[in-house]
């Protein structure tokens, strides 16, 4: 079988299972909503690096990340998947942000300037970073601040830029090992702005794509 088409199956069985055991979680009180919001949202991240495996044709690329704003909008309004959603009625469109994040990224890195690991960059740094600082933020968080009546954590905050410098570092380490700290220290630090300052789920939106694109602009 075609190695874009394997990659098809493979990814839309991965998230599947992410969405299953999720779900399974939460039935069981294993995790909270939240809990499994993120989970899936950390592990939702790491689909690039399937695509990065098996995709050398960005029309096979774009599939997943297309049919995902789709599911994803139709769960949002109708409570589909519920361990991957807030309350009904929440003006949140964060898990509908992601894919489409991951589509303009797919184009950009996999069909424009054709090096994929730059979307894995922004891509990661969301996952990780965003999903870590809001489990920590959530549980350990004491120091507040407020942005567009969002309540964030200084805790939770330190925690997008710690995971994002080690997102950075290892992808740097791997794909372009030269001054690997101050590259990943810039991008680090421009990510947890974007994130801090990104209200109503428009991180999902703004931290991986201009994460990605000041990389590229900057360093390559």
């Amino acid at each position: 079988m075609e190695r874009n088409l394997v990659g098809i199956i493979i990814s839309f069985a991965f998230i599947f299972i992410l969405i299953g055991i999720a779900t399974v979680l939460e039935k069981r009180n294993k995790l909270s909503k939240e809990g499994t919001r993120k989970l899936i949202h950390i592990g939702v991240s790491n689909w690039w690096i399937i695509a990065m495996i098996y995709f050398d044709n960005i029309w096979y690329a774009i599939i997943l990340p297309s049919v995902f704003i789709i599911i994803n909008y139709l769960s949002y309004r109708f409570q589909l998947i519920n361990a991957m959603e807030r309350k009904s009625g929440s003006n949140d469109l964060g898990t509908v942000y992601f894919p489409i994040s991951l589509l303009i990224l797919v184009i950009f890195t996999f069909g424009i300037i054709k090096i994929p690991y730059i979307g894995a960059l922004g891509t990661l740094i969301m996952g990780y970073g965003d999903g870590l600082a809001a489990i920590i933020g959530k549980k350990f968080g004491k120091s507040k601040y407020y942005v567009f009546n969002n309540e964030k954590s200084f805790e939770g905050t330190l925690t997008m830029f710690i995971a994002s410098l080690l997102v950075c570092f290892l992808i740097f380490t791997i794909y372009s090992p030269n001054i690997i700290l101050f590259k990943s220290l810039v991008i680090a630090v421009f990510a947890t702005i974007l994130e801090g300052f990104s209200p109503w789920g428009f991180d999902n939106l703004t931290v991986p794509i201009f994460s990605s694109l000041l990389y590229y602009i900057l360093f390559f």
